[in-house]
C-alpha cells in the first residue's frame, strides 16, 4: 500500500482541488479513492485559468496517473 493512503482518508467528504497533467485544475467533494490514486470527485468543476465561470462536470472518476496535487479547499474549524 502506497504511504499516502492514509493521508487521504482524512480528505473524505472534503472540498478538494486537483492540479492535473495538461495544466487543468478540478475540484469537488472527494467521494472515493483506491490504491492507484483514482479518485472519484462529486459536483466537480473544471476551472479554466483566465475564464471567471467554471464549468460543471458533475460526478467523476480521475485517474491517479493524472494527478499532479490534491490541495484541500475546505477550512477545518481549530481547537482552542
Amino acid at each position: 500500500m502506497a504511504k499516502y493512503l492514509p493521508e487521504m482518508k482524512k480528505l473524505m467528504d472534503k472540498h478538494v482541488s486537483l492540479s492535473l497533467n495538461g495544466k487543468r485544475e478540478v475540484s469537488g467533494t472527494l467521494r472515493g479513492y483506491d490504491q492507484f490514486m483514482n479518485i472519484v470527485l462529486e459536483n466537480a468543476v473544471q476551472i479554466h485559468s483566465g475564464d471567471a465561470q467554471p464549468s460543471p462536470l458533475g460526478t467523476v472518476v480521475i485517474r491517479g496517473n493524472s494527478i499532479l496535487a490534491v490541495d484541500i479547499r475546505e477550512r477545518t474549524a481549530v481547537a482552542t
